[in-house]
């Protein structure tokens, strides 16, 4: 059964993917093997004060989704971003199927499936 559709929910921990169709759906979580902690901005400091996420991380969770059709990125912060450029520069053909980015803070995997199927209706219809 062919998958066509998949969302990405991801931070600097972890990543869900779910990939679905109109009549089934698979999860899979990737988790960051850094132990990096997410730093805040302290006031006097030179730089963001935030820890990138690590490339190996972003390569597996784009990996996951190399033979989807359409993905949908969503995520709370800047990871979803990061995501994004990491695909432009080093996986061009995985950056051609992302068509959408959204923020979203914790939904649980059933709110994150149903979020992505009515934003993939509603993009359809706009297509026609």
């Amino acid at each position: 059964m062919s998958m066509n559709h998949a969302v990405i929910w991801i931070d600097h921990h972890e990543a869900h993917v779910i990939f679905f169709n109109t009549e089934a759906s698979k999860t899979e979580i990737i988790k960051t093997e850094s132990h990096e902690p997410h730093l805040h901005h302290k006031r006097g400091t030179t730089g963001s004060g935030h820890v990138g996420l690590d490339t190996p991380y972003l390569h597996k969770v784009l990996s996951a989704v190399a033979t989807t059709k359409e993905v949908l990125i969503v995520g709370p912060g800047s990871a979803k971003m990061e995501l994004i450029k990491h695909a432009n520069q080093h996986d061009p053909a995985i950056a051609k199927q992302i068509v959408g980015v959204e923020t979203v803070d914790h939904p649980s995997d059933g709110q994150l499936l149903a979020f992505a199927k009515k934003y993939f209706l509603a993009k359809d219809r706009m297509i026609g």
